[in-house]
């Protein structure tokens, strides 16, 4: 498939099924997030990670594959900023960015590996889970054309996935292990539990069966191919400064696998995050969602 279908591919994806909205709250892209009760702390304190890595204050903040800003964390990233530029190959993104941000926002229609702005532009760069959506061809460019659109003297933060993460790779066979524990224990529970008195807005699982299916299922139209930490240090090594933090360990298939309210998962995702906290680059490397901060000198000292 050549560049130009796969991007005219991932836009009417996007346009037509990615930003819909399920309810009166959640995108249908938001089914590939873990918005359980009892991963909402953790998610959170993921999403506000990037912030810490951005400037805190400056003229303009581009969101480079902006979407929506679907989630209130994505809106505190450029709260010091006298305007955060949305740019996104889907114009039904920007049209709910706007809803979200009103006259904060500027909203620009382009393409993350030839971005339409002059050099050193930003003050902050943010592009969340986008460039795994650029042909193979254009990933480099992409990286590049957000460098160059950074003020000297700034950070920008990058979020994507590895393609079989090591980690996740390694700790499937438990994953599943706990997640087939569980459904077992939750049979027996309902087996023991007359029908009145169970509560069906309780929170529960999802069937072993059901989630493996829904790990498999891949967004139709949509072009995604991740990579590693190794060709991505490879790719930026020489050309510009970064280090590879960790955004989230995990995937989302084991957080709905392994963490349940019902099995102490508030206190179990504490101590991920304080894994992560600790081992922030070995976790970004081996885990699931590198958070890749990049610096550009200031040139002036």
């Amino acid at each position: 498939m050549s560049d130009e279908n796969v991007k005219k591919n991932v836009r009417e994806f996007y346009d037509r099924v990615g930003w819909q909205k399920d309810d009166d709250v959640h995108y249908q892209n938001a089914q590939y997030e873990d918005l359980r009760p009892v991963s909402q702390e953790y998610i959170h304190r993921c999403h506000m990670r990037v912030k810490r890595h951005l400037p805190a204050e400056g003229a303009y903040l581009l969101d480079a594959g902006s979407g929506p800003v679907q989630y209130p964390e994505y809106e505190a990233y450029s709260e010091g900023y006298h305007a955060r530029v949305c740019m996104d190959i889907s114009i039904v993104a920007l049209q709910e960015a706007r809803k979200r941000l009103g006259e904060h926002g500027l909203y620009v229609v382009g393409d993350v590996a030839h971005l339409p702005f002059l050099s050193d532009a930003f003050d902050g760069i943010v592009s969340l889970h986008t460039i795994h959506h650029v042909p193979m061809e254009d990933k480099i460019g992409a990286y590049e054309e957000l460098y160059r659109t950074l003020t000297p003297g700034k950070q920008m933060v990058v979020v994507n996935g590895w393609t079989n993460a090591p980690l996740m790779v390694r700790l499937d066979g438990f994953r599943r292990f706990v997640k087939r524990m569980h459904d077992g224990w939750l049979r027996n529970i309902k087996k023991q539990t007359p029908k009145k008195a169970v509560n069906p807005a309780a929170e529960s699982s999802t069937p072993a069966q059901d989630e493996d299916e829904a790990e498999r299922k891949v967004p139709s139209g949509t072009y995604v191919q991740k990579l590693n930490a190794k060709w991505l240090t490879n790719a930026l090594e020489g050309k510009m400064d970064f280090r590879i933090h960790v955004w989230r360990s995990v995937s989302v298939p084991f957080l709905r696998s392994v963490f349940y309210a019902d099995w102490s998962g508030r206190f179990w995702l504490k101590v991920l995050y304080a894994l992560e906290e600790i081992f922030p680059e070995v976790l970004g490397r081996l885990g699931q969602y590198p958070l890749i901060v990049i610096s550009k000198p200031d040139q002036s000292e």
